[in-house]
């Protein structure tokens, strides 16, 4: 048993996210980082610029140059926003 946990936290650790050297940073066109409202508005976005990122590589769906955790926030809520959250999926099981 103690074998299992330590493969799984193990392979929960891999997939762990590296730190974000661009955050804080400006864009290579200068401009400023994204924050909280930019982050709101993509996420809000998301499914549309996840079907552009599809087809270009100009295009992502998350902007790596933010002011980090306010940006994540924002776009979480977002996100949220346009799939619906929790109280979406819930009703419409209903």
């Amino acid at each position: 048993m103690p074998i299992v946990l330590a493969v799984c936290l193990l392979a929960l650790a891999a997939c762990a996210p590296g730190v974000n050297e661009a955050v804080d940073v400006p864009a290579p066109g200068g401009e400023r980082p994204a924050g909280f409202w930019l982050g709101v508005w993509h996420g809000f976005i998301v499914l549309v610029t996840f079907v552009i990122s599809l087809f270009t590589d100009s295009v992502s769906i998350y902007e790596v140059h933010n002011t980090g955790g306010w940006y994540d926030v924002g776009f979480l809520l977002g996100l949220g926003v346009s799939i619906g959250g929790g109280y979406g999926a819930g009703r419409a099981r209903s």
